[in-house]
């Protein structure tokens, strides 16, 4: 696997803390958010570690919106985004 760019590890901590920003907005810890989206927990662990090699797929970010009933476009419509590198 290619290392990544510093910038690739800047926007994968940028999505890793938004995902848990917002689960952390519903309140529900990783537990409590995984069994009622009927998830593993890990993989809820997996989606916020920022120390993940492999990072988020784009697939995962749609999955977890879908959980939350928000679109792609409000995941990354967040002033973290809007900042440059």
């Amino acid at each position: 696997m290619a290392e990544l760019t510093k910038e690739d590890t800047i926007l994968q901590k940028k999505i890793a803390e938004r995902i848990q920003f917002l689960r952390l907005k519903t309140g529900l810890s990783q537990t409590d958010f995984a069994q009622k989206n009927h998830i593993d927990r890990q993989v809820i662990n997996r989606w916020e570690s920022i120390k993940n090699k492999r990072g988020v797929t784009i697939y995962s970010i749609q999955k977890f919106c879908k959980m939350l009933d928000i679109t792609l476009k409000d995941f990354f419509d967040d002033e973290e985004f809007k900042k440059d590198a």
